[in-house]
C-alpha cells in the first residue's frame, strides 16, 4: 500500500474513479438529467480548482513565507529552484481554471452578467445575486493579481527558466517584495471572497 500511495499519478487515477464510481450511483439511483447534471459537474471542477488555488495560496502565506527565514541559508536555493516554481505552475493554472470554470458556471445558470452588474441591472433587489457578484469580483481580482503581478515578478525574484540572469539583487528582492504584497492581498481578499460565495448559495 506504501508503495501504491507513493505514486502520484496512481492516487489521483483512483480518485477521479472512485468519483466516477459516484456518478453510476447517481444514475442508477435517479437515471441521468442532463440539465441538472452539466452545471453540477462544472461546478465541481469549479470547486476542485478552488480548493488547489486557495489551498496553494494559503501554503505561501501560513507555511512557506513564514518559515523560510528559518531556514539555514545553505538550503534555501533549493526551496527557490525546485519547490516554489513548481508550487506556483500549479498555483497560476488553477487560478486558470478556478476563473474558467466559475465563469461558465454563471453562464450555464443564466447569471453571469446579472452577477458581474451587482444587481444592479434589476435595482439591487437580489442579495444572493449581490453576494456571488461580489465573490466573483473578488475572485476576478485575484486571479488579475495572479497572472499579471505575482507570477511576473516571481518569475524575476527566483529566475524561473533562467530569464532574468541578468536582474541585479536588488531588482529581485523588489519583484519579491511585489509578489509576497499582492499574495497577501490576495489571502486577505480570499477571505470575503469565500464568504461571499458560500453565503449565496446557503443564507440567501
Amino acid at each position: 500500500m506504501a508503495a501504491f500511495f507513493s505514486n502520484l499519478r496512481n492516487t489521483v487515477i483512483v480518485g477521479i474513479l472512485l468519483a466516477v464510481l459516484m456518478f453510476v450511483l447517481y444514475v442508477e439511483i435517479q437515471g441521468f438529467d442532463a440539465a441538472s447534471f452539466w452545471p453540477f459537474f462544472v461546478r465541481w471542477l469549479h470547486v476542485l480548482s478552488g480548493v488547489m488555488w486557495i489551498g496553494l495560496l494559503w501554503y505561501f502565506n501560513f507555511v512557506s513565507a513564514p518559515t523560510t527565514p528559518q531556514i539555514p541559508a545553505e538550503l534555501r536555493p533549493a526551496l527557490g529552484k525546485y519547490i516554489t516554481p513548481a508550487a506556483l505552475f500549479w498555483f497560476r493554472w488553477a487560478a486558470m481554471s478556478t476563473i474558467v470554470f466559475g465563469i461558465i458556471l454563471a453562464q450555464l445558470n443564466g447569471y453571469l452578467g446579472h452577477a458581474y452588474l451587482l444587481d444592479s441591472d434589476e435595482g439591487f433587489a437580489d442579495p444572493k445575486a449581490i453576494s456571488i457578484g461580489i465573490g466573483m469580483w473578488l475572485g476576478t481580482i485575484m486571479w488579475f493579481n495572479v497572472w499579471f503581478i505575482i507570477w511576473p515578478n516571481q518569475q524575476k525574484a527566483l529566475n524561473i527558466g533562467d530569464r532574468f540572469a541578468s536582474l541585479s539583487a536588488d531588482d529581485k528582492a523588489a519583484a519579491a517584495r511585489t509578489a509576497g504584497t499582492y499574495s497577501r492581498i490576495n489571502t486577505m481578499l480570499s477571505i470575503p471572497m469565500l464568504f461571499a460565495m458560500v453565503a449565496a448559495q446557503n443564507i440567501y
